[in-house]
């Protein structure tokens, strides 16, 4: 059995049919070509899915699809306007906290949220809302350091 629900992707609405406990991130990257949302642990543990619901950092591998009609959700994709990058893509990329890049964009949306709710936090504050996020890589300074730089413009 399948539902149809319509959301706010990125800015636009969208609607789609899925089985109602097709996850978000599933949905996204099968349905919608919303690819930076990774598949990781897929339990909610390494942030690589992360995007914002209704401005909220979540895991999108636990969000079922029939939670989201008529909620906001942005994803790292939705963050570049006219092709310029979000402040928070590109302190990423200028300080380096991008290896690999797979747990990037997970990062990206924690930081987002983070400086959404909080445009001055303090170091601890920064690590604390990016510890739901692995990096295999081990770019944490980097990352820590590209946050605290958009804090302090």
């Amino acid at each position: 059995m399948e539902i149809e629900v319509s959301f706010v992707l990125n800015g636009k609405r969208v609607t789609v049919k899925a089985p109602p406990a097709k996850s978000l991130l599933r949905v996204l990257r099968e349905d919608l070509d919303i690819t930076s949302p990774k598949p990781g642990c897929e339990a909610g543990e390494c942030g690589a899915c992360t995007v914002l619901l209704d401005g909220k950092a979540v895991t999108s591998c636990l969000v079922m699809i029939s939670q989201v009609q008529d909620r906001e959700i942005w994803t790292d994709e939705g963050l570049v306007k006219d092709g310029q990058l979000d402040p928070i893509q590109k302190a990423i990329a200028e300080e380096g906290g991008s290896q690999c890049g797979y747990c990037t964009p997970g990062f990206v949306m924690s930081a987002k949220a983070l400086l959404n709710s909080n445009p001055h936090p303090t170091e601890k504050e920064i690590v604390e809302s990016i510890s739901g996020n692995i990096c295999r890589c081990g770019a944490y300074p980097r990352l820590v350091q590209a946050i605290k730089k958009v804090a302090n413009e």
